[in-house]
């Protein structure tokens, strides 16, 4: 009998060109980059140009994706889009990227789960296809986030950066008794209790205005590294697999300090980690898959190799997404 899978076909991201360092942050606001390193291990982050909005970062990273995958923008049957920085209120911004790719076949919509929204569309797209409801579905994660800082408050506007990461998901049939290829698993969680650890001050229902991130970062970390290796240790569980069995983790990337408290909590291999918050910041619903392509394009990404995926973020939202690249 066959069974419909998931499976990864093409990676693609785009950074601005716009890069801000520690260095550039302590001229605009009281701190340092030792002290900046010292606490999250971000070192630089890349800035939107002013005339960039989410959907041309997304569509840069849908285009090289779609490059990678060797997929048409025709071939598309749905478009998700997960950002907490759309261009418009709506339409969304999903609409948007469709509309520059030339696609006119498909479907597309915004997904909001803050950090954790590219796990939960590459939950969405595996749904959709398991059912049989699409083929081919292009997952992107897309932020502006420099829109949303608050420039006089150094304990967040150091953290976060833009940027744009996508991947091509094709369905494809696998046999009983074959080996298992693309996702394996997922598991979703959220908890609105925590909704003020972690927040912007604005919206349209509530204050008429876009608003600004507030966070209590040190009730974040306290948070994170348990709800992380929950949905992770979940993982595991439903896959008969074990942290020894992972080639990669690849995680959201927040701070250093919470990946590797994570990875030590799991029992990862610390050289099983795909770091690259140094050098984006945190980019929100971005940052798996721009980490994703860095690790496949310098090789250490093969086919075969047995991934994980996890996100946390405002909401609080988390979950984990398995799978065999």
């Amino acid at each position: 009998m066959l069974k419909q899978r998931a499976v990864v076909a093409g990676v693609g991201s785009y950074l601005p060109e716009k890069v801000m360092t520690n260095d550039d942050l302590s001229k605009i606001v009281d701190t340092t980059s030792e002290w900046i390193v010292q606490r999250t291990g971000i070192e630089r982050r890349h800035i939107a140009a002013e005339d960039q909005n989410t959907s041309d970062l997304a569509t840069i990273a849908a285009n090289r994706a779609l490059e990678d995958a060797g997929v048409s923008a025709q071939d598309i049957d749905l478009i998700i889009v997960a950002t907490s920085t759309p261009d418009n209120t709506f339409p969304a911004t999903a609409v948007a990227v469709q509309h520059n790719l030339g696609n006119q076949t498909g479907y597309a919509f915004d997904v909001q789960a803050v950090c954790s929204g590219f796990v939960y569309a590459m939950t969405i797209a595996d749904s959709f296809i398991r059912a049989g409801n699409a083929e081919t579905i292009l997952v992107i994660g897309a932020e502006t986030f420099s829109r949303l800082l608050d420039w006089t408050d150094r304990t967040t506007c150091v953290l976060f950066g833009d940027g744009a990461g996508a991947v091509v998901m094709r369905a494809q049939p696998v046999a009983d008794g074959e080996p298992e290829q693309g996702i394996l698993s997922c598991h979703l969680r959220s908890d609105g209790s925590h909704k003020q650890k972690l927040y912007v001050d604005g919206g349209p229902s509530s204050t008429q205005t876009t608003g600004q991130l507030r966070m209590q970062g040190r009730e974040v970390f306290k948070h994170a590294v348990g709800m992380i290796s929950g949905v992770v240790t979940d993982a595991f569980a439903a896959s008969g697999t074990t942290a020894d069995d992972l080639t990669w983790f690849i995680p959201h990337q927040a701070n250093k300090r919470i990946i590797e408290a994570s990875a030590e909590k799991l029992g990862i291999d610390i050289n099983k980690v795909v770091m690259t918050v140094e050098g984006h910041g945190n980019t929100s619903a971005a940052s798996i898959p721009l980490a994703l392509d860095v690790a496949v394009k310098d090789g250490r990404v093969q086919r075969g190799d047995l991934v994980m995926l996890e996100a946390m973020g405002g909401g609080f939202t988390w979950g984990s997404v398995l799978l065999r690249w």
